[in-house]
């Protein structure tokens, strides 16, 4: 046996004691030509998971993650059972083309506004990140969010952290398989009531819920659609395995952010820190005891900081891409602390100028309005006044002028010219209006058909438009002209096209 071996797994109190004596033989350990491993040996090429047992947490970060777990779900689940204008009011109708929500109505030609959401997103993201890292994954992520739930769910039926991990090491039994049962049917309920919630988006969801109750046997009830059936299960596939199984391996290794999240954190950016100059050097004492009389930090080296992570890191080593900013840790330490008799904040929300400068609670606000934060703020403001301003002054009317290129131009009678357009008309609201179309910019340029039109609510139509003009008035040529299309009920919905009338 190595004279050192004894010395390998040393307890909490050995090593606070000892810190010298345990990092000398730990190095002794690692570079002994015993601990090496057998080159003969087969090695992984991954390293296997290990199972996270996350131990239940409770203070202000707690209560503010619960809270958004609550205000999403309600969001979610809730938002396409709601009515508007007798039909629901978020609906994303992919074969019609249409999206609905509330008193607005998308169409294709609306994909603007689909791209400056995406780029309100997108710097919302780079602005929250520069200020206080990642909020997103702690707070609002859908994996977090939903292995909030899963976890919860599974503390429930198999009790906290030792229940389960004394659960998982003991043999099979009938205890054991009913509650890992219950379990995992309360998963896939509540994964497949997911993924019914999901499609309900996109297919009116009374009518989904109509299709569901025909699939489970209700006489009378519509069939369930194949494509409805595949998204449902996928859907509910891909909750069931990301919250309940996968869990921090999606954000340790799927999700790209945290990988590139480093790029937008400077040393002004608010991170979740371990102090380490009041909490080093560690070790366990008992409660009131004063730590500068022992010569040890604040940190009683409980490992309640691992515990209560999610993704099972120790924030003590300092910064980390497993790091998802849920501040379990904080709340986990805080509890220690008041328990011990110390002040909170031994890990705290802080930056690394901060630390390393002893910066107060004033400086570091004042340091978090840097250029970049304002820049990010001031692109964000414009873009959001920009499209909230385009999306009050927009006309609920579209116009398309198709000209007709089976008869390009032609005389009629022996004295007019005619043009045939086709007006693809779109009333992007959701009441009837009667349109009437003009035309202009040619002498004695008119219509030779009715000029007004009706169209439904949130329809279109295509109206085919035969223009005539004198022959005697008008040169061989192309002739700029524009239609204007007016709404006959309401002056202010007008829009108007260019296009041009040919002769020959």
């Amino acid at each position: 046996m190595h004279p050192c071996a004894k010395w390998l797994a040393p307890d909490a109190r050995r090593a606070a004691l000892l810190p010298a004596t345990w990092v000398f033989v730990n190095d002794i350990a690692k570079n002994s030509v015993l601990s090496k491993p057998d080159d003969s040996a087969e090695q992984p090429l991954y390293e296997a998971r290990q199972e996270i047992y996350a131990r239940a947490v409770s203070g202000a970060f707690a209560r503010w993650r619960w809270a958004l777990v609550f205000i999403t779900q309600l969001v979610f689940y809730g938002g396409p059972w709601l009515i508007w204008n007798g039909r629901q009011a978020v609906l994303f109708d992919l074969v019609a083309r249409k999206f609905y929500i509330f008193g607005i109505v998308f169409w294709p030609q609306d994909f603007i506004y689909l791209t400056g959401l995406l780029v309100i997103s997108a710097l919302s993201l780079f602005l929250f990140t520069a200020v206080a890292g990642r909020l997103w994954c702690g707070f609002a992520c859908p994996q977090t969010v939903y292995t909030e739930i899963f976890m919860w769910i599974e503390r429930k039926v198999e009790g906290d952290r030792s229940a389960r991990m004394r659960l998982d090491q003991a043999h099979m039994s009938a205890r054991k398989l009913g509650l890992k049962a219950v379990k995992h049917g309360l998963w896939v309920a509540l994964s497949l009531w997911t993924g019914f919630t999901f499609v309900g988006y996109f297919t009116p969801i009374h009518q989904l819920a109509a299709e569901v109750a025909g699939v489970a046997g209700q006489i009378g009830a519509p069939a369930l659609g194949p494509w409805e059936i595949f998204w449902i299960l996928f859907y509910g596939f891909a909750t069931y395995g990301n919250a309940g199984w996968m869990r921090e391996q999606v954000c340790k290794y799927m999700c790209p952010y945290a990988r590139f999240q480093s790029a937008m954190f400077d040393p002004d950016t608010l991170i979740i820190t371990y102090d380490p100059a009041r909490g080093e050097p560690r070790g366990p004492r008992a409660r009131n005891v004063d730590a500068n009389a022992l010569g040890l930090g604040h940190c009683v080296d409980c490992g309640v900081c691992v515990q209560v992570c999610p993704t099972g890191i120790d924030i003590r080593k300092g910064l980390q891409y497993e790091c998802i900013g849920c501040a379990a840790c904080i709340d986990g330490c805080n509890q220690v602390m008041a328990r011990v008799g110390y002040p909170t904040g031994l890990v705290r929300y802080t930056t690394e100028n901060a630390l390393r400068q002893k910066l107060s609670q004033r400086q570091i606000v004042a340091r978090a309005l840097r250029p970049r934060v304002l820049v990010y703020t001031g692109i964000l403001c414009i873009i959001i006044i920009a499209i909230g301003v385009t999306l009050a002054r927009r006309v609920p009317l579209k116009v398309d002028v198709i000209r007709d290129r089976a008869n390009i131009s032609r005389e009629v009678d022996g004295r007019w010219v005619e043009n045939i357009y086709r007006l693809q008309i779109m009333n992007t609201q959701e009441v009837p209006h009667r349109f009437l179309i003009l035309a202009r910019g040619v002498q004695t340029l008119h219509l030779a058909d009715d000029a007004a039109v009706d169209i439904p609510g949130a329809s279109s139509r295509m109206v085919p438009v035969r223009l005539r003009v004198q022959k005697d008035q008008l040169q061989a040529g192309s002739h700029k002209i524009e239609f204007e299309v007016s709404a006959v009920d309401d002056a202010s919905i007008v829009a108007r096209e260019r296009s041009v009338f040919l002769a020959q």
